[in-house]
């Protein structure tokens, strides 16, 4: 039977070049997350190295032996929450590297892991310029987890620009859309928010935009503000672009409240028309 509701501990935290230290401030954050009775913890993408794809190999890790993953397991278990993550570099048996997330249950156990499927190539005039195929690989699956409860969709942020995934995973039975994401201060401002209401209203679900803090000395400038918002496509907590870790209470029964007072997946015309996983 799903909970009525759940209490989230979004962890914004400023990713250095130390791994050590990012990969132990990412457990502080769980733990006090954990002491503040949320039963989910998320992280942003690529909390333990900067967003920097010259990097990406040099941090990669291989799972499960890799320091990052041992940590999230362990943490889950000691403090018995679950944890969403956010992502990391990883690397496979045949050396391919992925952006990916690792999700853990309340035991410690991996209940599954997101690929990102969508590459960050772009080159904005006047602002961002990344290539993220030129060191990664990207996924292939659709993720959705079941832990505490409910059943939650993974995403990675270039991935919420796609809406037929964010559809997919709703249809799937997904309660909560998860996106630990790092944009910019070009697209930050301009879409990050924008996207996170627009694919709440779009699928009447929650969505989560998890983010890491901006730290003023790394080359690629974090936008932060993580955020919740319900599927009315209302805030319900953001953060600014300081290292924090907030929890957010959210009442699960808006979902069904919503969908009853506007039916829209209802009323799709799919014979006309309907999103398909090919």
């Amino acid at each position: 039977m799903k909970p009525s509701s759940i209490t989230l501990g979004i962890c914004q935290l400023a990713v250095t070049a130390d791994k050590a230290l990012n990969i132990s401030k990412a457990e502080s954050m769980i733990t006090a997350a954990a002491k503040a009775n949320c039963q989910v913890a998320i992280l942003p993408e690529m909390f333990n190295c900067p967003y920097q794809a010259e990097l990406f190999n040099q941090y990669a890790e291989l799972y499960p032996e890799g320091d990052t993953f041992k940590m999230l397991a362990q943490v889950a278990a000691k403090e018995k929450i679950a944890v969403v993550g956010g992502s990391v570099p990883e690397r496979d048996e045949q050396g391919k590297i992925y952006n990916t997330s690792f999700i853990f249950d309340e035991t410690g156990g991996l209940v599954g892991r997101h690929r990102k499927m969508h590459l960050f190539d772009v080159d904005i005039a006047g602002g961002t310029v990344f290539k993220e195929s030129s060191i990664l690989s990207p996924g292939q699956d659709i993720t959705l987890v079941k832990v505490a409860g409910l059943t939650l969709g993974v995403g990675i942020c270039y991935d919420i620009r796609f809406p037929e995934l964010s559809r997919l995973m709703t249809l799937a039975g997904a309660d909560l859309l998860i996106f630990p994401g790092v944009f910019g201060m070009t697209t930050g401002p301009a879409h990050w928010e924008l996207l996170m209401r627009s694919r709440a209203v779009d699928n009447q679900v929650f969505i989560v935009g998890a983010a890491p803090a901006n730290f003023y000395e790394a080359p690629y400038q974090a936008y932060g503000h993580s955020m919740v918002v319900d599927p009315w496509g209302r805030i319900l907590s953001v953060a600014d672009a300081e290292e924090k870790m907030f929890v957010v209470k959210i009442d699960l029964e808006v979902i069904n409240k919503v969908r009853a007072e506007l039916p829209l997946l209802k009323h799709r015309r799919t014979d006309l028309y309907e999103v398909c996983h090919i």
